[in-house]
């Protein structure tokens, strides 16, 4: 990427689509996103307030920057911020393979109580983020959990990285409803470990110069530009890095709401309860409901 914002003749991502790039010569790697369609479809399936809409916005944008990091198909990130007795009770979103879904559960009456725009601690009070990542390949289950601090779901984020992963991260977001609906923008860029051995790894020296660098850069990111419907991608990420020697792009993952709700899933779920337990939860006609929190879709089950 050097001289034009989309080289080899790349078309621009546009909405709904990660970008993936690389700065070789700072051994950093990034993604970036700007949601539209499927935001909007992710969060019709409930009837969110503002702040409640704009929190799950941010969320689906880091679990798209941060799940479109796993490699393995079928590999799967679950991000997921709970408290004891905050606002929000629960936010949950997960990827898998370019697939997104999420929902929060809160207390209206409570929320009604806060301005038009309540803190993260005004939402979470004392709560803790926690990532897990699932591993297709290997079939092992990975799982950072940090307390849910600083001004943004953004920042805990941050703060998994460094704990968790001892990786350098910094992350940029935005949100906004309009006319044409809601479109919410992100951008991460990582420092990359040096392999080496026998030399210190990049990844546990948040003071490197490279990473200074780039994050000096990322950081100049506007809120106006992550959600700017008519700026590429590609363009946002020229702007912050054109003076870099090269810089390697490529299209990631295609997203799309991705809730995998169905009649043959929650019958192989409850068929794992016993007929006791089973008769319990039938209504009237006989059948168990199941409301899955994602799609908000009624399922009437005869198992």
């Amino acid at each position: 990427m050097s001289g034009a914002p989309a080289p080899g003749g790349l078309e621009p991502t546009g909405l709904d689509r990660v970008l993936q790039f690389t700065i070789p010569d700072r051994n950093a790697r990034g993604r970036a996103v700007r949601l539209g369609p499927v935001l909007d479809t992710i969060l019709s399936a409930h009837d969110y307030p503002p702040a409640i809409k704009h929190l799950l916005a941010e969320a689906l944008v880091l679990t798209a920057l941060i799940g479109s990091l796993t490699k393995d198909e079928g590999s799967q990130m679950t991000m997921q911020a709970q408290t004891q007795s905050g606002i929000v009770d629960l936010l949950v979103c997960d990827y898998r393979d370019g697939e997104l879904r999420g929902y929060v559960q809160h207390s209206a009456d409570r929320l009604a109580e806060l301005g038009a725009n309540p803190s993260l601690f005004a939402l979470f009070g004392q709560g803790y983020l926690a990532v897990t990542l699932d591993l297709a390949a290997t079939g092992q289950r990975y799982q950072g959990i940090v307390p849910l601090e600083g001004g943004s779901l953004a920042e805990a984020c941050e703060s998994y990285f460094a704990q968790s992963e001892q990786l350098p991260t910094l992350i940029r977001m935005g949100a906004r409803s309009g006319p044409e609906g809601c479109v919410a923008g992100g951008i991460l860029i990582q420092h990359l470990a040096d392999g080496e051995e026998g030399r210190e790894r990049l990844h546990v020296r948040m003071d490197h110069p490279d990473w200074e660098h780039v994050a000096v850069l990322a950081g100049s990111t506007r809120h106006d530009e992550l959600v700017d419907r008519d700026l590429p991608v590609e363009d946002l990420i020229w702007r912050l890095f054109h003076e870099e020697g090269r810089i390697l792009v490529e299209h990631g993952p295609q997203l799309s709401r991705g809730c995998r709700c169905s009649i043959e899933h929650y019958q192989a779920v409850l068929s794992q309860f016993g007929e006791q337990a089973r008769a319990e939860m039938r209504d009237d006609n006989g059948d168990i409901v199941v409301d899955c929190a994602f799609c908000s879709k009624l399922f009437h089950i005869t198992v």
